[in-house]
């Protein structure tokens, strides 16, 4: 039996910072419109505000009314608190993936996911020279990048995602006061992405950067932070690509109605 081709549709956004004085619900008709819209959800990042586990936990029921898989990183603000291990494990048990150097498959599509961090980007990433701080500064980027390019090894699809909250390439961050680049993302994290097969890089963060851009090596790389999907496509403020997927015979998770198509922007209601 020959295998067959299918459109996968990926949402995406980050930088929900659901915070605990969020009224009860207030998510619930965004996710209705993906549950309508996307097969996957990926989630770039801040999911609360402070990073508590009270936060964690009613974001979950928000949760509650997607139907379709999720798959997260977490992002700066969800280490606010230092309880980013019971975030993942209160998420994990309402069935969000969250990846942090892991490596996940959904609906044939491979998944890798770091939260990333800061240093710069291109000729001005800040070097592992001088003070100690600053050398463990760096080495946590390193530290970063190393976790993506384990993540994205581990992977044999031929369709690959990778979810970062900070940025890998500068383009994206463009529009945020020059001044804090540096924070917003790190080159470092670019290598692993010219080493493996990419279809697409999620990422948010930077709230006020530029919605799209391409590594050197030319993978489309998505700024889907909240804030600025909201300002680009008001009342719809995810991303939606759509990427065809060839599924072997035996895989029987494949609706048969879906239409052939590459991938492709869908940002359009």
């Amino acid at each position: 039996m020959r295998s067959d081709t299918h459109v996968v549709r990926v949402a995406a956004i980050g930088d929900l910072h659901y915070g605990r004085n969020a009224s009860p619900g207030s998510l619930q008709p965004l996710f209705a419109q993906i549950n309508q819209s996307a097969d996957v959800l990926v989630v770039c990042g801040d999911l609360t505000d402070f990073g508590l586990a009270e936060e964690a936990r009613a974001l979950a029921r928000e949760f509650a009314v997607l139907k379709i898989p999720i798959v997260a990183v977490l992002g700066n603000h969800d280490f606010e608190s230092s309880q980013q291990s019971e975030m993942r494990t209160i998420l994990g048990d309402a069935g969000v993936a969250i990846l942090d150097g892991d490596s996940t498959e959904i609906l044939g599509i491979g998944f890798a996911g770091v939260k990333g961090f800061a240093g710069g980007f291109g000729r001005r990433a800040l070097g592992p020279w001088g003070e100690d701080i600053i050398k463990k500064f760096v080495h946590e980027a390193v530290d970063e990048a190393l976790k993506l390019e384990s993540a994205l090894a581990r992977l044999r699809n031929e369709k690959r995602i990778a979810i970062l909250h900070y940025s890998p390439i500068q383009e994206t961050v463009e529009g945020e006061p020059p001044e804090i680049f540096p924070f917003l993302g790190c080159s470092r994290l670019e290598e692993p992405l010219g080493r493996y097969p990419v279809t697409a890089v999620f990422h948010g963060h930077a709230h006020h950067g530029r919605p799209e851009g391409r590594t050197t090596k030319g993978v489309p790389v998505f700024n889907v932070s909240m804030t600025l999907m909201n300002n680009l496509f008001p009342g719809r403020p995810f991303r939606i690509i759509n990427i065809d997927v060839t599924t072997p015979p035996d895989d029987r998770r494949v609706r048969s109605d879906r239409r052939m198509a590459g991938l492709s922007l869908a940002d359009q209601p």
